[in-house]
């Protein structure tokens, strides 16, 4: 154990860094919180720098760890690592989040002795996938990881997921500690106290049950389209799309997979009220103009809907980024939201962002398929939503089947969509607006066929809104309560 006294001197010193804020704070995850951990700002203090770096060292040397080298978790355990790593002489490791597109295209930088034990630094756990992406990166290349070492345990599962994948956590300090030393020193009130020990409480994470996808927080309420629109940081294209689906009542994307302009254009007119979203494959449009973009534009103006061309790209960034541009679509002049696969790697987003950022669009990253035996499952996930958190700046969401992600500025749209569950003869599945919305936490269906083959598409797109939008406003009310 690390003494009282030095941990009580380290959190005098973080709450005077400011790195330890209490009052009210949305999260990334959209949970609104009575206390806000940065510890980015330890870097403009090296004394507290060092003395954290230290307690990390030490807590490690009274566990007996026996390792060989030291990662620390990216970014802000890189500084705290490289303390350690000098201070020691212990050989360090560095994992990139994404490789370069030049030189070695290492994931990890260092010397690599495959066999040998590498000990995690990390600075704040709450559910302990950082640690795991880091892991997971390291065992890939034959390195051993037997235990972290983390200064402040949020004490919200993270330790008990790590257990289960083998990784023991060693924690310098937990929040509840924290908390109490604070309240011993006069620098918060009991009130304040309590109030975040129950959010600790309340708002804890367990493993996803599905898919071997990330872990899903179990939010104790849900936020509404329209307060996720105010969200800081929320995407452009989000915060309008949540705007109008909040305005017109809908959350029904209708794919209008036709191939006769005349026809696009009638549904565009006829349904344009009921949807949020107009899906479209413009390619396959035996009759495609420039001109019917523009009647279609102007029906999307006209009736506050968004329009989304289901390209799903899927090729290298210099060649996506002319596929978006340029050709016969010039897609990106018409379309406010396009789709990528990730199998080609961040390349693909890179080289849309390019020629999308500048004016506004946005991009949905395929997570899950709506077809039986899709490939798109565990591992493909998690990258698809690293993949989206690292370009949150023009990818604003998913193509899937259920929530991959808990941040409230992710968007998941999902296909599939029929009134009864069931599927076709050529493997695709169906799910209901209710089983989509209320139970998997997606926010958008996809309909396609469902309202197309209906003798009244108008009635039968009515009927879709209001299931799904009455499905929303259930899975509202349900976490109100809870």
């Amino acid at each position: 154990m690390v003494e009282t006294g030095s941990v009580e001197r380290l959190v005098s010193g973080l709450h005077r860094a400011q790195v330890l804020r209490f009052g009210d704070f949305v999260l990334k995850s959209g949970l609104a919180s009575p206390v806000y951990i940065d510890l980015r700002a330890i870097v403009s203090h090296p004394p507290l720098l060092n003395q954290i770096a230290d307690l990390l060292f030490q807590t490690a040397k009274n566990a007996r760890i026996r390792y060989d080298s030291v990662c620390g978790v990216p970014y802000t355990a890189l500084p705290l690592a490289t303390v350690i790593c000098s201070s020691n002489q212990i050989p360090m490791l560095i994992r990139r989040k994404e490789a370069k597109d030049y030189g070695t295209k290492r994931l990890v930088e260092g010397i690599i002795n495959p066999g040998e034990t590498c000990l995690i630094i990390e600075d704040v756990v709450t559910s302990g996938s950082s640690i795991l992406e880091t892991v997971e990166v390291l065992q890939k290349e034959g390195l051993k990881i037997t235990d972290a070492i983390v200064l402040l345990d949020r004490e919200q599962g993270g330790k008990h997921r790590l257990e289960e994948r083998g990784i023991r956590l060693h924690s310098v300090c937990t929040l509840s500690t924290m908390l109490d030393i604070l309240q011993q020193q006069q620098k918060v009130d009991t009130e304040t106290v309590e109030k975040v020990k129950k959010f600790i409480l309340e708002n804890g994470f367990k493993p996803a049950e599905q898919n071997g996808s990330a872990p899903i927080k179990q939010m104790c309420k849900e936020m509404s389209f329209s307060a996720r629109a105010q969200l800081p940081g929320i995407h452009p294209v989000a915060a309008r799309l949540l705007k109008l689906m909040e305005k017109k009542q809908t959350n029904l994307c209708l794919s209008a997979d036709v191939t006769d302009s005349k026809e696009l254009l009638q549904l565009a007119a006829t349904l344009g009220p009921s949807i949020c979203i107009l899906k479209t494959h413009i390619d396959i449009l035996n009759d495609f103009t420039q001109e019917v973009i523009k009647e279609l534009r102007a029906l999307a103006d006209q009736h506050e809907y968004l329009i989304f061309e289901d390209r799903k790209f899927a090729d290298i960034g210099n060649t996506v980024k002319h596929q978006y541009e340029g050709g016969v679509f010039k897609i990106a002049s018409w379309a406010d939201i396009v789709n990528a696969h990730v199998v080609p790697g961040s390349g693909v987003v890179k080289g849309l962002k390019e020629v999308g950022l500048p004016s506004q669009r946005g991009c949905l990253l395929i997570a899950e398929m709506s077809s039986q035996g899709s490939l798109a499952t565990g591992d493909y996930i998690k990258s698809a939503v690293q993949m989206a958190e690292e370009n949150s700046d023009f990818v604003f969401g998913f193509i899937s089947g259920s929530r991959v992600s808990n941040k409230a500025e992710f968007l998941h749209l999902t296909p599939g969509v029929q009134m009864q569950a069931g599927g076709d003869n050529l493997g695709q599945k169906y799910l209901s607006p209710q089983e989509v919305i209320s139970k998997r936490g997606s926010d958008v269906i996809i309909v396609g066929r469902g309202i197309l083959s209906a003798s009244n598409r108008l009635e039968e797109a009515e009927m879709y809104r209001k299931a799904a939008w009455e499905s929303y406003l259930s899975r509202l009310a349900v976490h109100t309560q809870d």
